[in-house]
């Protein structure tokens, strides 16, 4: 009987763990969230309209999200819409805005952006929503 009053102790001792561990994902992202992302762009060469639709893939709402990309060229954001956007360099970060912010398993938010550019305008090959990788779709 003693064995099993050490095993009743910690069996209390992982559920304390767990809901540590689910407010993480939640936040960031991890665990039990996933993600994919459609990028696609108006080009009219030297500028575009980029159009950006993430979906929750996971199993627990993302309260609060961040998405980052890196652009290959040197393509320069103008202006944002549906997310406040800012730039350094070629990497960029979408945080939601005050109405988008929380984001239920199995839904999309939206969001678009102007851009230039000279030479060339590849797309984004890796996109990360709160540190973790997305697939493209």
């Amino acid at each position: 009987m003693s064995p099993s009053a050490s095993v009743s102790p910690s069996a209390s001792k992982s559920p304390s763990k767990s809901p540590s561990a689910s407010a993480s994902p939640s936040a960031s992202s991890g665990g039990g969230t996933g993600c994919a992302v459609r990028y696609t762009k108006n080009d009219w060469g030297g500028g575009f309209a980029g159009d950006v639709t993430v979906t929750n893939t996971g199993s627990t709402a993302v309260n609060g999200w961040t998405l980052r990309w890196t652009f290959a060229g040197n393509q320069q954001v103008t202006q944002s819409w549906s997310t406040v956007l800012t730039q350094s360099g070629a990497a960029v970060t979408a945080v939601n805005a005050a109405w988008n912010g929380t984001l239920p398993a199995g839904a999309s938010v939206n969001f678009g952006f102007l851009a230039s550019y000279t030479g060339g305008n590849t797309n984004p090959s890796a996109f990360t929503l709160n540190g973790t990788a997305c697939t493209l779709r």
